[in-house]
């Protein structure tokens, strides 16, 4: 039996963020002497993910599940504990991240695929495909500040989607464009989940993550509550 190869490892993952609300006094600040109100998004999480294994990530509003995605696509650092992944990552999360607003849309899509992992030579090859799956038409050649909110995110996914990449991160909030992209898109990554490439996505749409994913995690107040096993075969709805 072949062994199965690690894709995504984390070991004792804590992240802490400082809570800011009113600007304190100067009295104020001597009276607390240093002590800031913090709060724990991920506490203590141990987890490893295999290659081939979509994994979908459940819990209510502030569970931590954006946050345990940005500290596996490097987005963010974790407080403690020690990240491994192993393999391209592309994450759908923050789809303008690697832009510049003063270089042309061609440009940027070298910079933001650079910025991904992506060889000039892979960019070049794959060039053509990004533009017309972005579809902004002549602004390929006029700077970013010049495009609408919805061209950015289109172009962002385009090279993501584009990148080949080895572990493929989704958030809930990812729906891009209008809704002859979105069915684009999401045509787009059905066939991720065919290729069997490693999968994270994080989702209130059960049902979909009960059809399409191999593993649920379920996080409760940035605890891991359980880690199962759900389904043996891929479906792809």
């Amino acid at each position: 039996m072949k062994k199965k190869q690690i894709a995504i490892e984390l070991k004792h993952i804590t992240k802490r963020y400082v809570l800011h609300h009113e600007k304190p006094t100067f009295s104020e600040q001597l009276v607390r002497r240093g002590k800031r109100e913090e709060f724990i998004a991920l506490n203590d999480i141990s987890l490893t993910i295999y290659k081939g294994e979509s994994v979908g990530i459940i819990g209510p509003n502030g569970a931590g599940k954006t946050t345990l995605l940005k500290i596996i696509a490097g987005i963010t650092t974790p407080t403690l504990g020690l990240v491994s992944v192993h393999g391209r990552v592309v994450s759908l999360i923050d789809l303008e991240a690697g832009f510049n607003p003063e270089l042309t849309g061609e440009e940027n899509i070298y910079l933001n695929g650079l910025v991904i992992g992506m060889r000039r030579k892979e960019i070049e090859r794959v060039f053509k495909k990004i533009v017309a799956f972005a579809d902004i038409g002549t602004f390929i050649d006029a700077p970013l500040y010049t495009y609408s909110q919805g061209m950015k995110l289109r172009l962002g996914f385009s090279v993501a989607v584009h990148a080949d990449p080895d572990i493929l991160i989704l958030d809930e909030g990812m729906a891009v464009g209008d809704e002859e992209f979105r069915k684009k898109s999401g045509k787009r990554i059905k066939q991720f989940f065919k290729e069997g490439k490693t999968i994270l996505i994080a989702t209130h749409w059960l049902e979909y993550l009960r059809k399409n994913c191999t593993k649920l995690l379920n996080l409760q107040e940035g605890s891991i509550k359980n880690f199962l096993q759900i389904a043996s075969h891929r479906t792809v709805q």
